[in-house]
């Protein structure tokens, strides 16, 4: 039962024909997760709180930076340093203490997004790399769990909503992830913050439409979003009857999972590359950053080969030696370890790249 100072706190949308007082009880008792505490988690945590959604869990596995703060809302200044669920925690608290606040600091990999979205009724993708939108996507597929989808690069943006009964999900229209280079993060091509603000917010309001039953939710709907220019158009596209996420009615297998969404599976902890990197081994380190970001900083002898130069490089590379590839956060490597693997080479990805290293082994490798 809402108490006389929820009834006000609300107000404003109670009168809502739409919410009124069993909308706004069926906010109450819904149980939303978000993956991610950056850019896109940020604004619809805050928005999803402020409108009385009565459970958030928030999976995070990073610590604040700065580098995160012209985008990523629910931390300030004080906050770097300390891990992103525990800052958001508070900032959500702080908004609204009527909300129940789940933390999970842990990285999201297949085989924990089913333990972790079996809790909640509908999951918000915040991500910002493709293993894990699409472990996201097939954990959900399994589960038969509604997820918002969004994506942010420079001024444009993304939204649709995927899992809802007979529509489609998003292998439908994104069958795999893109191969090294094709597609580049927004840690390479930047992001104005206020673009992950308006993207954000509109998943809160998809996700809002959803718990309460009302509007026309992006189903086999693509909102694209020009911010630049204004202009936005949606794109329409339905299920695919081929696709391994979507037969027989969400009942697929783990075997269906793919490389790609699985390849968070082969990252190599720091501390356990530390200590590889002590012994005889035949593991050779590649890093695919930039020129630029080499020349800040490097862990061991690396061999250097830019994530955009891979595909037409990849004769460079010795096949019979494991492969440890990094990056700065973690993010593009994933993506070329998950391609490499299928080229045929033996490839792991180091969780949380460079900047991981620098700060749990080797201080002295400069931080960017």
């Amino acid at each position: 039962m809402l108490t006389a100072a929820e009834l006000s706190r609300y107000g404003r949308q109670l009168v809502l024909p739409e919410v009124g007082v069993t909308g706004q009880q069926r906010l109450q008792d819904a149980r939303v997760l978000i993956v991610g505490a950056g850019g896109l988690g940020s604004p619809a945590a805050l928005y999803l709180a402020a409108a009385g959604v009565g459970v958030l869990g928030i999976v995070d596995d990073d610590a604040v930076e700065v580098s995160n703060l012209h985008r990523q809302l629910l931390h300030a200044t004080a906050d770097i340093g300390r891990a992103k669920t525990s800052s958001a925690a508070q900032a959500i608290a702080r908004l609204n203490p009527h909300i129940d606040v789940k933390t999970h600091n842990e990285r999201l990999t297949v085989a924990r997004a089913q333990a972790l979205f079996a809790d909640y009724h509908l999951v918000i993708d915040g991500s910002d790399n493709y293993p894990t939108r699409y472990a996201v996507n097939d954990a959900c597929a399994l589960l038969g769990k509604v997820w918002v989808y969004g994506s942010v690069e420079r001024f444009s943006g993304q939204v649709s909503l995927f899992g809802a009964p007979d529509g489609p999900c998003y292998r439908c229209i994104f069958p795999s992830a893109p191969a090294p280079g094709s597609s580049a993060s927004c840690e390479e091509i930047g992001v104005i913050g206020a673009v992950p603000g308006v993207v954000g917010s509109l998943q809160a309001v998809e996700a809002l439409k959803w718990i309460l039953g009302i509007g026309e939710p992006l189903v086999g709907r693509l909102l694209q979003l020009d911010l630049l220019t204004g202009v936005t158009q949606t794109v329409r596209f339905e299920r695919r009857q081929e696709c391994p996420a979507c037969i027989s009615g969400n009942a697929i297998g783990e075997d269906v999972l793919s490389e790609t969404s699985g390849s968070a599976d082969y990252d190599i902890e720091p501390q356990q590359l530390a200590q590889q990197m002590g012994t005889p081994t035949d593991v050779l380190l590649l890093d695919v950053r930039e020129p630029w970001e080499w020349a800040i900083a490097r862990i061991g002898e690396p061999q250097c080969l830019a994530m955009n130069d891979l595909p037409a490089k990849l004769d460079m590379l010795d096949r019979s030696r494991e492969l440890v590839v990094y990056c700065h956060h973690g993010a593009r490597s994933q993506i070329a370890a998950a391609w490499l693997r299928e080229q045929g080479y033996r490839a792991r990805n180091l969780a949380g790249g460079i900047d991981r290293w620098s700060r749990e082994v080797d201080t002295s490798v400069s931080r960017y």
